[in-house]
């Protein structure tokens, strides 16, 4: 299995080294990623293809304030979340409404909170059905409140650590620890509902 930090810290290293070819395999590899998550934060491609393309000029014009290559993905994407808020700031775009995040967590029994859970190995492993799924979770994802979204985008997208994840969006750790469990429910939820209907349709319930 690729060591992928081993590989982004290198990429840093001949970044700041001036390589040419670095930069053009930076783009390749970052551009998808800081796309995704511009789209899934802003919610249109026509803001999250201009957010790529300034967080891309904004990478390369201050590159000499990168001080860790072994920090790369995290410092890229610092640049990308503000320039996502800006561009959220003057979008011609007006955001639809959100759920607030208590619609999309499961049910609350005292402290417990309770899960119906699909039989998900019960399910075929084909490509229709992960394309399905992919789809689903991108929009389940897209659903939740602006403060969760970043923090599950960041942690279980992209691999960050806590600690880099809580840099980024300038909360403590324990913040992002917070936020983070209850996306993860909400998330699961949205997940879970379909795959039950799912398992319903076809006669497994």
């Amino acid at each position: 299995m690729p060591d992928t930090r081993s590989d982004e810290a290198d990429l840093g290293r001949r970044l700041l080294a001036g390589d040419t070819a670095a930069f053009d395999h930076f783009v390749d590899v970052f551009r998808p990623k800081i796309y995704n998550y511009s789209f899934a934060m802003c919610g249109q491609p026509e803001d999250a293809e201009e957010v790529a393309q300034d967080t891309l000029l904004q990478v390369f014009t201050h590159l000499h304030q990168l001080r860790d290559p072994d920090r790369l993905k995290a410092w890229v994407f610092r640049i990308a979340k503000n320039a996502c808020l800006t561009k959220r700031r003057h979008s011609v775009f007006v955001p639809g409404p959100e759920l607030s995040l208590d619609e999309l967590l499961p049910t609350l029994d005292g402290e417990t909170h309770r899960l119906e859970i699909a039989d998900w190995s019960a399910l075929p492993e084909d490509e229709a059905l992960r394309h399905e799924l992919k789809s689903k979770l991108t929009s389940a994802i897209r659903q939740l409140p602006e403060i969760y979204r970043p923090v599950l985008l960041l942690r279980d997208v992209e691999g960050l650590s806590t600690e880099e994840t809580a840099h980024i969006l300038d909360v403590t750790e324990d913040v992002v620890k917070t936020r983070l469990h209850r996306a993860r429910l909400a998330v699961r939820k949205q997940l879970d509902q379909h795959l039950r209907v799912r398992e319903k349709s076809n006669g497994r319930l």
